[in-house]
């Protein structure tokens, strides 16, 4: 029960962030602000306040506009639900106030970096950036304490070492095989875990990615046979920045378990 109040209104407070994010990956890019008020993407018009509800309100109107009965993306109520989980996790693995903002600020620009690329196939450099700055402000200043660190070089060279294999995949590959978007990741990733864990992270990344592509490529298999379509194959165009996030956030979160199996070779 002592918990209880806590993670409500940090999963409530999640839901909230989660719908202006959904409004930072929609509006990217498009030349739209941030002032405008949030409308229907098929009809235009105004949302008003209990059209604003994260996800209750696309639950009670059945996912779609209340004036032209279009279907609104599933993507509103999920990334508001998967936000207000993060802020869920950012309180429970923070041991400070001072933390659990940074935690609640790193995860937002994880998802959204996550979702646009789902969405687009790149990595927006704007969001990007901001995980590799945020990293790197985490390396020189306590986030428990605000006191000021003196890093490791190899911490310093962490990050540079993990990017170099991603950009040099881009750069021979001339951008084919791999974007340039997921050696400024792989540079992120570096510079929050360190050079052994974000190597880890990494490695999770590729059997994760290796393991979700199969498991689709054979259930179109099937799919197609019964149905017919268009399938994913091995030269298909796979966003890889999910599976980067989802290999940061398990070495990040539960260290203790995912480092573990490599116990013997961690430097």
């Amino acid at each position: 029960m002592y918990y209880t109040f806590p993670v409500i209104v940090a999963l409530v407070f999640g839901t909230f962030i989660g719908s202006f994010l959904n409004v930072l990956i929609l509006r990217h890019n498009t030349g739209k602000t941030l002032l405008g008020r949030s409308g229907c993407m098929s009809c235009r018009g105004q949302l008003r306040w209990f059209e604003l509800v994260p996800v209750v309100s696309w639950l009670t109107q059945r996912g779609r506009c209340r004036r032209c009965h279009s279907q609104i993306s599933r993507q509103y109520p999920l990334v508001e639900l998967l936000a207000g989980l993060l802020f869920v996790f950012a309180l429970f693995f923070s041991d400070s106030a001072l933390e659990l903002v940074l935690n609640a600020v790193l995860f937002s620009i994880l998802l959204v970096i996550l979702v646009y690329d789902l969405r687009h196939k790149i990595i927006p450099d704007r969001y990007v950036w901001a995980f590799v700055g945020l990293g790197a402000l985490s390396l020189f200043i306590d986030p428990t304490s605000l006191d000021l660190v003196i890093p490791s070089i190899s911490s310093l060279l962490a990050g540079p070492v993990l990017a170099l294999p991603f950009a040099a995949l881009w750069f021979f590959s001339k951008g084919t095989w791999i974007g340039f978007g997921d050696a400024k990741l792989a540079l992120g990733i570096g510079v929050w875990l360190g050079l052994s864990a974000g190597l880890v992270a990494i490695l999770y990344s590729f059997w994760i990615g290796a393991l979700v592509s199969v498991g689709v490529m054979a259930a179109q298999k099937l799919r197609t046979l019964s149905r017919g379509g268009k399938q994913l194959t091995m030269k298909s165009e796979v966003p890889f920045a999910p599976f980067l996030i989802l290999g940061f956030l398990l070495v990040y979160l539960l260290p203790h378990i995912f480092l573990a199996p490599f116990s013997y070779f961690y430097l």
